[in-house]
């Protein structure tokens, strides 16, 4: 497995302190995202991504590539559709455009998954809060800077998940950015089909409550499952 980050990779016994891979196996990757930072990383097929939300109710925005052609990347209305529910949860199946496999959910520790909720950024903050946020970057800002690492660009950024973000559909069909339902600690788990290029953002927006108004640090673990019969120490 091949990984790029533009964050600091964590040391020594501080590891302790940023939660643990919600899937046992070896840990091939162990990062830790600086509050409002992108990341990226090649994850493996069969792979396992654990992202922890240490600091408690904080978005970590989220794009899947195929690693071998990102031409083909996380759809929304596809994986909504093959599922025939607005949330991802538990067991929930990240389809590409094509209908294809990228990851599953394999582990979950809040109730849902938004993916319906879109990414902040420069132009959407300035209509929603004003323009005095104009100098404030988003998670727009951030999958572009880090999506650059990769040879990618505006024409290949889409709709993306929002890991830990609470956004409810109500009975009347709208859509509310509410306080989180997740909290310190927090992890989802998902397993890479085929290779596949993961972007993220941890969300910098300070303006509504996706992540209590102070964004704080993601650990981003990949485990690598044992051979069946090995034991896991």
């Amino acid at each position: 497995m091949s990984s790029t980050t533009s964050t600091t990779t964590t040391t020594g016994t501080s590891r302790l302190d940023w939660g643990s891979p919600l899937v046992a196996g070896d840990v091939v990757l162990d990062e830790r995202v600086a509050p409002r930072a992108p990341w990226s990383a090649v994850v493996a097929a069969g792979d396992v991504l654990t992202i922890v939300d240490v600091g408690g109710n904080q978005s970590a925005d989220c794009l899947v590539f195929a690693a071998h052609d990102t031409s083909e990347r996380y759809s929304v209305p596809d994986t909504l559709a093959w599922q025939g529910n607005a949330y991802v949860r538990q067991g929930t199946v990240l389809r590409s455009g094509l209908g294809n496999p990228l990851m599953t959910v394999v582990g979950n520790e809040v109730e849902r998954q938004d993916t319906i909720g879109g990414a902040c950024g420069k132009e959407s903050n300035t209509l929603r809060y004003g323009h005095h946020t104009a100098f404030q970057h988003g998670c727009r800002e951030n999958f572009l800077a880090e999506a650059a690492r990769h040879g990618l660009g505006a024409r290949d950024l889409v709709s993306n998940l929002n890991w830990f973000m609470n956004v409810p559909v109500e009975a009347d069909g709208s859509l509310g950015i509410v306080d989180g339902i997740s909290g310190p600690g927090k992890r989802v788990a998902v397993r890479a089909e085929i290779d596949v290029l993961v972007v993220v953002s941890n969300c910098p927006q300070v303006n509504n409550p996706c992540n209590a108004f102070d964004p704080s640090p993601l650990r981003m673990l990949v485990t690598r499952p044992r051979p069946s019969g090995e034991e896991v120490a």
